[in-house]
């Protein structure tokens, strides 16, 4: 007798899903960009298939990549739809890399469309030459239809103009592992790499981190949230958090180009009942300081932070705290897709007072579901969980990129004995929270001792005259490298603390037994600012360049 075909129907995970599902649920919700557009959840779907429709139109067929350059706009959230539900891959370019950097990740991607903002045309006239022959032009503004004839970018079509145009694609079912996006990461050394993600990791990653942010913590995600995105869609998917609003049926804030006045205002006037939102600490450290901060005390009152990309220093988590914020830290990198890790309390904790609480919301946090995490020695082996011990994290979880594009090489390296290596060094605890104490190549080792910049960073970053700091080595001849502590001050402690104040400052924290003697910084240098890279950390390649010379002794 032979056997009867199921009829069982395998569900591949993919975006569009996503996307439907919000607008089964939620079709009136909004989405809202800067004080220019304002688009149902419905509106918006229906232009996302028009988008889809367009690009077809152009011959973008599956497998190919489709670059952007844009700021966080209503344009780049449905692409982040549109060209993976094709079948395409989204190519996400880091705007503030430099010129020539982008041009090497157009080509490397191999772009076959790149859809650009109108205020970076000119750079991209400037090396039209440098881009493949046959790659064609999107060109955007917020303002007018663009004026085609007048670019060198050809063929150009204006985005607008195009979509409307075109007719609504259905979107069709694949393979869940296929290719969806791709961006280049921005390290310290040599050329950026490609990070690949398929449309199964995704979905997973999107699933499991809103139930992480469901977990109890000051950031606590829930249904009723306003979602003001802070972190640019370049960068590693803007952490995900874009495809976790949508499918919870969030209303959604677009700043567009970042004007602190602008999206205040904006928070004043949609944020309600309550404000969520992702930056890395420099975006937050604008907000708290900007000019006119007390005037929206009650905004901030409503504003929930997760905290990423670098270290959230516990002054600059008070200073949230004194304006009503509520703020907690969370840890992922671009090859993670990237949430890792939310520094979510556990039940008993919620009883603590708040200064105790405020020493796990700073932490790098707990492993989400489904992310199994190590901290290792050099040989693999786990270190001790006595929140002293320190070592590598290393991670397995379903998002984790398989591979870096075209480097074999550096995918070996990166995945070594199985597991993804970070190259973050941390301690960890019986409990399973983990707490980055630094980069393994920015660790300052002195007299055969390692010193964690970050927690001298940590330290300093409670002080009230401290606006920014950072930690660097310096060359020493006995001790081979020693600490200098960087400062920016507040404009109202100019001329009225010393060097030495800060020492004893830092000394107070050794017989606290936060901070080891050995750590203590041989030099507090007064400095107007401290620089960033493309994505708003603490530049810490740049300035151990510029302190290589700096002799102690």
């Amino acid at each position: 007798m032979s056997e009867e075909k199921s009829e069982a129907y395998y569900y591949p995970l993919l975006i569009k899903d996503i996307l439907e599902y919000a607008v089964y649920a939620w079709p009136n919700q909004e989405i809202v960009y800067r004080d220019i557009k304002r688009f149902s959840y419905s509106e918006f779907y229906e232009r996302v298939k028009r988008v889809a429709g367009a690009l077809k139109s152009l011959g973008i067929g599956f497998g190919d990549r489709v670059g952007v350059v844009d700021w966080d706009t209503y344009r780049y959230l449905e692409l982040y739809f549109a060209v993976p539900s094709i079948g395409a891959v989204l190519h996400k370019i880091n705007l503030r890399l430099a010129p020539e950097t982008i041009l090497y990740t157009i080509n490397h991607a191999e772009d076959k469309i790149l859809i650009i903002k109108d205020e970076f045309v000119p750079i991209f006239e400037k090396v039209r030459d440098k881009l493949p022959k046959d790659i064609k032009f999107i060109l955007a503004s917020d303002a007018a239809k663009f004026p085609l004839e007048e670019t060198k970018l050809q063929p150009a079509y204006d985005y607008e103009e195009l979509i409307n145009k075109s007719s609504p694609y259905e979107f069709p079912t694949f393979d869940e592992n296929t290719v969806a996006t791709t961006f280049y990461t921005t390290g310290t050394t040599g050329l950026p790499k490609g990070v690949l993600f398929t449309h199964r990791q995704l979905v997973l990653h999107t699933l499991a981190a809103a139930v992480t942010f469901a977990f109890p913590s000051e950031a606590m995600f829930k249904v009723t949230d306003v979602f003001f995105n802070f972190v640019p869609y370049f960068h590693a998917h803007s952490w995900g958090i874009p495809y976790i609003a949508i499918l919870l049926g969030l209303k959604t804030l677009l700043p567009g180009r970042y004007d602190w006045d602008l999206m205040l205002e904006m928070a004043r006037k949609e944020g309600k009942p309550e404000i969520f939102s992702a930056c890395v600490p420099t975006i937050l450290w604008a907000l708290v300081n900007h000019p006119k901060a007390e005037e929206y005390r009650d905004t901030f009152s409503r504003w929930k932070f997760v905290i990423g990309g670098d270290t959230l220093p516990k002054g600059l988590a008070e200073k949230a705290r004194a304006l009503g914020a509520r703020v907690n830290a969370g840890y992922g990198l671009s090859e993670s897709c990237p949430v890792l890790t939310i520094a979510f309390y556990k039940p008993y904790m919620l009883e603590w007072s708040e200064d105790k609480k405020l020493d796990v919301r700073i932490r790098t946090g707990h492993p989400a579901p489904l992310v199994k995490l190590k901290v290792c020695d050099e040989h693999g082996n786990e270190v001790p969980k006595d929140w002293k011990s320190t070592g590598e994290i290393v991670v397995r979880a379903p998002w984790l990129t398989q591979e870096y594009y075209k480097d074999p090489e550096k995918t070996k390296e990166l995945w070594r004995g199985g597991w993804m290596h970070t190259g973050d060094i941390a301690i960890w605890n019986e409990e399973g929270y983990i707490h980055i104490v630094g980069r393994s190549k920015f660790l300052i080792k002195s007299g055969g001792e390692w010193i964690s910049p970050v927690l001298i960073e940590e330290i300093l970053s409670t002080h009230p005259a401290v606006l920014e700091c950072a930690v660097v080595p310096a060359p020493h001849s006995k001790w081979g490298e020693r600490p200098v502590a960087l400062v920016v001050l507040r404009p109202e402690y100019s001329g009225k603390v010393s060097e030495e104040e800060f020492k004893q400052y830092l000394n107070k924290a050794v017989q606290e037994g936060k901070l080891t003697k050995w750590s203590v910084p041989d030099r507090v240098l007064f400095v107007n600012s401290i620089p960033k890279t493309s994505v708003g950390k603490i530049d810490r390649l740049t300035l151990t360049q510029q302190y290589k010379e700096f002799k102690l002794g």
